[in-house]
């Protein structure tokens, strides 16, 4: 193990490992409950999808670990379920087996261009502030959702469908009168006690601990604990492999009239899930060092040299089969950061979340128990970590200052990785062009920046 996952040369223990694998899962195992509750408003089944996003995020998980060695974690994208719902199925009209073959259509081209090296070409077309930029963003993009997911937010605005909607709406700090809100109180405290204390693996600690008293304070019940449940492992049956009947790809393309919007959605879709990876990956990558500037070079040798080049690979062959098996689309996750932050470096991490996520399927109701206002707090701590890379931009730049500050701001604001990314892009290109200096812009930049533009007009029309 330790000579497979190359350990010793990254500087790194099994323990170290082993912990920082732990703490990634429990950041993101809300997934497992989230993504089927979002799903199954389409009228997909709730066990199938329950069971195809365990599956899907357990297959590109360990295919990172064992094929990239790097301490990501794969799971259906936050955004990219709230998409496939109220976007594709509730909006536009398609069926959830026709948006799953959407899914799937954007995951081939993603594979597609990530064999062809563009991919990894369209992150070297990217300005060095800008990569600082998008890590500052997902740090403060996971704070904000560890804010709201550790009840510290309440929301001023009208309801619909349990969902605040309308121009009023105000973000506002709890009055912390709830247990809920509270415990996540308490959870950030005893986690940033023990990271000033430099106690190894701090946040995993803090999600210990706080659990445990959460059960007092009547959030935890260990009465609903299940301890053994093999049958909801063949619930995917009902969802995977459901785009290649009629309602799939063969009704998909059979009106001629939604071939553009086909085309738009796919699109949509294709930038999201490309975007949310490449920035993870800069994001986290960078900071931690496990994406040094020697993972940028030899673009055009064949074959995947660098552990970023694999890293890419993988995500684009768990976009595709997440679809296969019948969920959104699956991508990179942020709060892989979790692990990272605590030391995680190797596959050996990643391994560790795919064997919980497997683990999770007979045992659903015995890792349900930890609460979210336990794991709300480390992505406060994560998000405070990512930050560092503000000083690196030079913010006496006006040229430099609007695109950083839009690419932070909006990634969070508007809750979505790739829109501040695609406003980045788009500001940073308008400001070259005008000044006179669109030569300082790679044209593949350029290029990015017109799609995601053309993408805002279109959805905008509709």
């Amino acid at each position: 193990m330790k000579k497979f996952f190359k350990l010793e040369e990254n500087k790194t223990t099994v323990g170290i490992e082993v912990l920082a694998g732990l703490t990634t899962f429990f950041a993101m195992a809300y997934i497992i409950f989230v993504n089927p509750s979002i799903l199954s408003l389409t009228g997909m089944p709730w066990g199938g999808v329950f069971a195809a996003t365990i599956i899907g995020s357990a297959l590109g998980t360990l295919l990172v670990a064992l094929y990239a060695n790097v301490p990501f974690a794969f799971a259906p994208g936050m955004g990219l379920n709230a998409f496939f719902t109220f976007t594709l199925c509730m909006q536009m009209g398609y069926t959830w087996q026709e948006a799953l073959t959407i899914d799937i259509i954007s995951g081939i081209i993603i594979v597609i261009i990530t064999v062809t090296k563009f991919r990894k070409t369209i992150v070297l077309s990217i300005p060095a502030f800008l990569k600082d930029s998008i890590s500052c963003g997902i740090g403060l993009f996971i704070a904000y959702i560890g804010l709201k997911n550790a009840g510290f937010l309440n929301y001023i605005g009208d309801s619909v469908n349990g969902l605040v909607s309308g121009k009023s709406i105000v973000p506002t700090l709890s009055s912390f009168g709830n247990n809920h809100a509270l415990l996540g109180l308490i959870g950030l405290a005893v986690m940033a006690i023990l990271m000033a204390r430099k106690t190894k693996g701090a946040i995993f600690i803090g999600i210990i601990i706080t659990t445990i008293i959460g059960i007092p304070m009547g959030i935890v019940n260990i009465s609903e604990a299940k301890f053994f449940d093999i049958s909801s492992a063949g619930a995917i049956k009902d969802v995977a492999f459901a785009a290649f009947g009629d309602s799939g790809f063969a009704s998909l393309f059979a009106q001629p009239g939604r071939v553009l919007m086909t085309i738009t959605a796919v699109l949509a879709v294709f930038l999201s899930a490309t975007f949310d990876a490449i920035g993870t990956f800069i994001g986290t990558g960078k900071i931690s060092g496990i994406f040094d500037d020697s993972e940028t070079a030899a673009v055009n040798k064949k074959g995947f040299n660098t552990k970023f080049e694999k890293a890419l690979f993988c995500d684009g062959i768990a976009s595709a089969t997440g679809s296969l098996l019948g969920t959104s689309t699956v991508t990179t996750y942020i709060e892989s950061a979790a692990g990272i932050a605590i030391g995680g470096k190797t596959g050996l991490t990643s391994a560790v979340v795919a064997v919980l996520f497997l683990i999770c399927l007979p045992f659903a109701g015995l890792f349900g128990i930890v609460p979210g206002e336990a794991t709300a707090p480390a992505l406060i701590i994560v998000g405070v970590l990512m930050m560092s890379a503000v000083v690196r931009i030079n913010w006496a730049d006006i040229a430099e200052a609007i695109p950083a500050f839009l690419t932070i701001a909006i990634m969070a604001f508007s809750y979505n990785i790739s829109y501040g990314i695609a406003a980045g892009f788009i500001f940073y290109s308008l400001i070259k062009i005008f000044g006179g200096k669109i030569k300082e812009v790679h044209p593949i930049l350029l290029t990015v920046a017109a799609l995601f533009l053309i993408n805002f007009i279109i959805t905008a029309l509709k």
